[in-house]
Formats: C-alpha cells, sequence, structure tokens
C-alpha cells in the first residue's frame, strides 16, 4: 500500500469523544488552537455531560468536542464527521449517529473489554458489527498499552500515565492532518513548568508517540493537509463565546470612562464570564461572587447607582431570580446588563446543552408593565461586539439590557481578529456632574426620553430611588393613577425609542424572493450555510437574522412583505414565531423548532426548506 500519500481536503470535522475524566475538550482545544495558528478557518462545539460525574464508561458520562476546520471561514462545527476519536465503546456509541458515510473511526482497543461494552449497553462482544461500522475506516491501536510503553521509564504511576492517552490520540491527528507539534508542546511546558515538568515531559512523549504510530504503520493510507483561509489581514486568535461577551464588557467600560462592577453567582454555561471577568484587576474590574443570583443582580444594581457600568451574568433558572430585582432597575431608570448564556431547561434541565428557551423570559418574565431591551449574540466571536453594543445601549439609555447568549456560542470558539479600539465609538451616559438652576429633578428627561445619571456624594444631586412608582418628574414616591399611566407609557417608549439607535435590520441574500429564513442568536451559522447552499443550487431563498429584539429593528415589515413565505428557525417551540406574531400581525409565519438540547444541523434545516418550496 502507498503510504504517506497526502490529499487535499477544503474542510474536515474531527470529534473527540471519551468520559469526562479522558482529556477530550484539552485535545480538541490543542488540535483546534493549532489549526487557528496555521491559519485555518475553525468552528469548535465542546459537548458536556448534562451530570456533574455520570458514571464511568457510560453513554451518559460521554464528553464531546468537535471541530470543523477548513480554507474558509467556517460558521459551524459541522453536521457529521469525518473523523470519530473514541477513547471507549460508550463515546463510540453515543456518536454512531454523527459520522459521516466512509469516515475514519479510531476507538482505543484496550477499551473494548466485555465490562467497557456492558456498561455502553452493546448486548455483544463486537461493538464494530453490532453497529453496523464495516463500511467505516476503522482503526482499533491499542492506545493505552502504547501509552504506557512510551512512557515506561518515567517512573510515573499507571493512573498519571493512563491520563496521557489523550495526547497520543492527539499525536494520530496530528500526522493524519498534517499538523505540527510545537504549539501544544509550548502549551503543555507552560501548563506544567511549575507544578510538575515531568508531567509535561509525558504528554509530550505520548503526542510523538501517536504521531510516530500513524506515520509507521498501514493503518492509514493517507493523510491530509488543509489550506489556510483567505482571512483579512490583522492579529487574529481564538476566542470562545464567553471570554469574548467579558472583553467586550469590559471595552464598554473603557470607553464610558466607567469602572466595570460585575455581581454574579455561578451557573453553567455562563461562569467562564465572571471568572474571566474577575481578571481583569489591572483594567480596574471589581467583580463580586455573590451568595446567590438574587445578591448577584441587588449588587450590580447598587454598583450602578453608585457610578459602575454594573453586569450581572446568569443562565435561566438564575433569570428567573433575578426578575424582582430587574424590574427594580426598570422602576430606578439605572444602566445594567443582564447576560443569560441559555441552557436547555425548564428547572435545571440540562446544563451543558444549548437551547433558545429564555427569550419569552426576558421579554416578559416581570411583573407589572416592564419593558426592557433585548439583544441576542450570533456567533463566539460578535459576542465581543454585543456585549459592548448592550453596554452601550444600557448606560445612553439608562436601561436594563438583557444579552441572550447559549451554551453553544458561549463554549464554541472560533478565530477572532483583534479590533483596534480606535474603531469603537466613545460611550456617552448622561451624567449630570452639577445640579442646573432650579434644583437637580431626577426625572427630567432628554431628546431620547432618558433621564440623568446622578452619582450619590455630590451637593444638590440627592435624590430618592427605590421600586416604588416615581413622580414623573422629581422622582419622588407617587400613588397617583395619571401619573402611574403616563410612567408607565414613557418606560416603555423609552425603550421603543432606542430602535432609533441600532442599524435597520439587513438581508443575507437577495431583497426578495420565494422563502425568507428567519433566525435570532446563535442559530445563525447554522441557518446562514443552510440558505447559501440552497442559493448555490438556484432557490431564491434568504436569511433575515436578528440580533436586536426588543425593539425590533427598523425595515422588518418590509423585508418581510418582498418574500412569499417566511419560516421562523429557532431551538425551542416557537417563542420569536410567537413575538412576531404580535408585533407584525399581518404575516404568516412557518416555524421550525427544535428542543434536543443540540444545535442544528444543516442538514435537517435544508429539508424543511426544500419542503415548503415544494
Amino acid at each position: 500500500m502507498e503510504q504517506n500519500k497526502v490529499q487535499e481536503l477544503q474542510d474536515v470535522v474531527i470529534r473527540f469523544s471519551g468520559d469526562s475524566g479522558d482529556g477530550m475538550q484539552l485535545t480538541g482545544t490543542l488540535f483546534s488552537d493549532t489549526s487557528a495558528l496555521l491559519g485555518n478557518g475553525i468552528s469548535t462545539f465542546p459537548d458536556y455531560p448534562a451530570e456533574i460525574r455520570a458514571p464511568q464508561g457510560t453513554v451518559a458520562g460521554v464528553s464531546g468536542f468537535q471541530v470543523h476546520f477548513g480554507d474558509h471561514r467556517e460558521l459551524t462545527p459541522g453536521d457529521y464527521c469525518d473523523v470519530l476519536v473514541a477513547m471507549n465503546p460508550a463515546a463510540l456509541k453515543a456518536n454512531r449517529k454523527w459520522l459521516k458515510e466512509g469516515a475514519t473511526v479510531i476507538i482505543d482497543g484496550d477499551s473494548i473489554t466485555e465490562e467497557h461494552l456492558k456498561k455502553a449497553g452493546f448486548t455483544t462482544l463486537d461493538p464494530i458489527a453490532e453497529l453496523g461500522l464495516d463500511a467505516y475506516n476503522v482503526v482499533v491501536p491499542d492506545i493505552t498499552t502504547m501509552t504506557r510503553e512510551a512512557l515506561k521509564e518515567l517512573g510515573l504511576d499507571n493512573k498519571a500515565v493512563v491520563k496521557c492517552k489523550n495526547m497520543f490520540a492527539l499525536g494520530i491527528c496530528f500526522w493524519l492532518f498534517d499538523r505540527p507539534e510545537d504549539y501544544a508542546r509550548r502549551y503543555l511546558d507552560t501548563k506544567f513548568a511549575k507544578k510538575n515538568p515531568i508531567i509535561a515531559e509525558a504528554n509530550k512523549r505520548a503526542i510523538d508517540a501517536g504521531y510516530n504510530y500513524a506515520a509507521n504503520t498501514h493503518q492509514f493510507a493517507n493523510h491530509y493537509r488543509v489550506a489556510a483561509a483567505p482571512l483579512e489581514k490583522g492579529i487574529y486568535r481564538t476566542i470562545s463565546g464567553n471570554v469574548a461577551t467579558a472583553w467586550g464588557l469590559c471595552a464598554a467600560a473603557e470607553k464610558a470612562g466607567l469602572p466595570l462592577f460585575c455581581g454574579s453567582y455561578p451557573i453553567t454555561p455562563a461562569t467562564v464570564i465572571l471568572e474571566e471577568l474577575a481578571k481583569r484587576k489591572d483594567l480596574g474590574v471589581k467583580t463580586v461572587q455573590a451568595e446567590d443570583e438574587i445578591a448577584g443582580i441587588c449588587t450590580a444594581i447598587g454598583a450602578a447607582y453608585a457610578g459602575n457600568f454594573a453586569v450581572t451574568t446568569t443562565s435561566g433558572p438564575g433569570l428567573s431570580l433575578k426578575s424582582e430585582a430587574l424590574g427594580l432597575a426598570v422602576m430606578t431608570e439605572l444602566p445594567l446588563v443582564v447576560v443569560d448564556v441559555q441552557r436547555g431547561g425548564p428547572s435545571t434541565g440540562l446544563p451543558t446543552k444549548t437551547e433558545q428557551s429564555d427569550l419569552a423570559q426576558a421579554l416578559y418574565g416581570r411583573n407589572g408593565e416592564c419593558p426592557v431591551v433585548v439583544m441576542a449574540s450570533s456567533s463566539p466571536s460578535d459576542c465581543f461586539h454585543y456585549a459592548f453594543e448592550a453596554g452601550r445601549i444600557a448606560m445612553e439609555h439608562m436601561t436594563p439590557v438583557i444579552l441572550l447568549s447559549d451554551g453553544f456560542i458561549a463554549n464554541g470558539s472560533e478565530p477572532w481578529r483583534i479590533p483596534s479600539m480606535k474603531d469603537y465609538p466613545k460611550i456617552c451616559p448622561p451624567i449630570v456632574e452639577t445640579a442646573p438652576e432650579g434644583g437637580f429633578m431626577p426625572y427630567v428627561r432628554n431628546e431620547k426620553m432618558v433621564r440623568g445619571w446622578a452619582f450619590p456624594g455630590k451637593v444638590g444631586l440627592e435624590h430618592r430611588v427605590g421600586g416604588l412608582e416615581k413622580d414623573a418628574v422629581k422622582g419622588s414616591i407617587s400613588i397617583d393613577p395619571d401619573n402611574h399611566q403616563k410612567m408607565v407609557k414613557t418606560r416603555a417608549a423609552k425603550v421603543a425609542l432606542v430602535a432609533e439607535d441600532i442599524p435597520v435590520q439587513q438581508v443575507w441574500g437577495d431583497e426578495e424572493g420565494d422563502l425568507l429564513v428567519v433566525g435570532w442568536g446563535g442559530t445563525r451559522g447554522h441557518l446562514q450555510n443552510a440558505v447559501e447552499e440552497m442559493r448555490r443550487e438556484g432557490h431564491r431563498v434568504s436569511l433575515c437574522h436578528f440580533n436586536y429584539i426588543n425593539p425590533l429593528p427598523h425595515g422588518v415589515r418590509e423585508i418581510f412583505a418582498r418574500f412569499r413565505k417566511i419560516v421562523v428557525c429557532e431551538l425551542n417551540e416557537g417563542q420569536f414565531a410567537a413575538y412576531l406574531r404580535h408585533e407584525l400581525q399581518e404575516f404568516r409565519y412557518e416555524q421550525y423548532n427544535k428542543c434536543e438540547g443540540q444545535p442544528f444541523t444543516v442538514v435537517e434545516l435544508r429539508r424543511k426548506f426544500e419542503s415548503l418550496l415544494k
């Protein structure tokens, strides 16, 4: 068999999968970071078990990391994988449905034991035949045994040695796709330099062993090369949605000239934002890990009153708990950003899985007439931009803003061109420095119906805040019926006027056609890929994707009127479609909904769109 034949590919999807203790997230991250450094477009999807510690060797305990890399920008981590690395039978079984036809499957032969097969739910001792993988390129190296052999001279105990087997698998993939080992080796040296250099050496030897195994056996007839993507010139780094969100909030604070305060309670999958902000003391960021969700938002509201750019981060269950305090922020008209990284629900639901089911809660989940601005990020990298935008709107319009992310884009990553801060606008909150002639009236408004922001401790700017209804000018407590009606309408009008300060809605594709695909938030990549494929085949399909939800941008009605059919696609049971029916009642909306804890696939979207065009 001819060896070392190099085949050029446009893109590849690899899925690393094993027990939650097998290091699949690190393996996938090192492979994707290496690919990013080579200039490939990448998109990743970490897929964690929903239980904190599911039984080892079971399907419920499988942890996965999927990476899609190519010679162009990748918008999604891919539907199905070209290569599956399975560290045990449970990982093989859990991911069988995600294999492309003819895919390569690499499974640790040492894990195929009667005990492991039974735990994974196999009924025979031949998992390859039982799963119908005879037509696939299945490679069964004894990864654990070969890892032990490679590390036998280092004097490590068996547990430490076995932990390195993920690096053996990484070495195989490095050879298979012509990736250099340099970045991974530097990472390991840095990670273990102070703790234990022997562990770094063990992991590096495991990578070498895996690489050499792949290069010197006849298991792989080819190896592959994927060219760099033609990206815009600039300095790039790989970034996850949560980190990008944290940095965008820091940028907003810098452009406003105010300190950033984050009061939050840790909750999956939002915790990384709090952790990342806690690292930024060098930028003047203050963080408080509160005792619960209610304390988190209340500390943030207090910080906003004191003159900070205030943020609180959470997921769906925490947003429920924050709802009363969010009403307080609406009543006091203080700037506040609430970041909700959505996950499967209800209750604790699917903590590590993705969903878009908090939209109705974000729009309506408070007592009384209590409008807030609602926005959504749509990719890991644009989380930076929309976090900045959320801060800008909150501070310039003196209003709470809910920024919706989700587990898919929060944990996923992609190359991000680091922006120059000079390209971002200055944020100008309506800060009142001195009392005007006649005295300070806290609810006097500017042309955007925005009240002034007076920090405590300044002579002549003393005023009352609280949850009771306010006099429309003085800010003192008022139970007058006419005043309450006026304030209800004023708060709603203030939020509606934000539409004057956001971009007009755009269409991706032609301005008119047979089918308009509508989406919002983190589904952007999958929807755009599906629409792009259909447009290449001559279908008159376009995409209208929303990042600004309440208020809706200008131009939506005109866009919708130019298409024969409209289909709203979302990872819930139709919440945005219901909102559009309320806001734009003259149109008929088809729906495509999914609540599986997983993102859309391009294949299923295309199937739906094609059926609507018939």
